[in-house]
């Protein structure tokens, strides 16, 4: 977040790409959930040719914790980006109002993650 303006939804310019928490870390998300939709593939396969089903729920899990550790990396992204820099803005009441919207956003997020 780079002001307290991005606090809420927003419209971005024509040929301007919002910088996120996680943007310097792209590459290595887009490889990971690559590698993760290669194995819900894989597992899609195994019940196509009638594996074992706890052979398939080994791998289910894997998933699982492999999109987890993702989720965790965006939550952590998101706090150390956009609730750091909504506390960065310089008028105290956009200052407030910003840190309460990112901080809910975070909460909301982790609430998801936990169902």
């Amino acid at each position: 977040m780079d002001s307290a303006e991005d606090a809420g939804p927003r419209t971005v310019d024509a040929g301007t790409v919002p910088q996120h928490g996680y943007t310097s870390n792209k590459e290595a998300y887009l490889r990971r959930l690559k590698r993760i939709e290669g194995q819900v593939r894989g597992i899609a396969r195994m019940v196509d040719e009638d594996k074992y089903c706890i052979d398939i729920l080994t791998q289910v899990a894997a998933v699982n914790k492999a999109l987890h550790a993702v989720s965790l990396g965006l939550v952590e992204e998101h706090i150390g980006h956009c609730v750091v820099g909504a506390a960065s803005e310089p008028d105290p009441e956009l200052r407030a109002e910003a840190i309460d919207f990112k901080v809910k956003e975070a909460t909301d997020a982790i609430g998801r993650l936990l169902r």
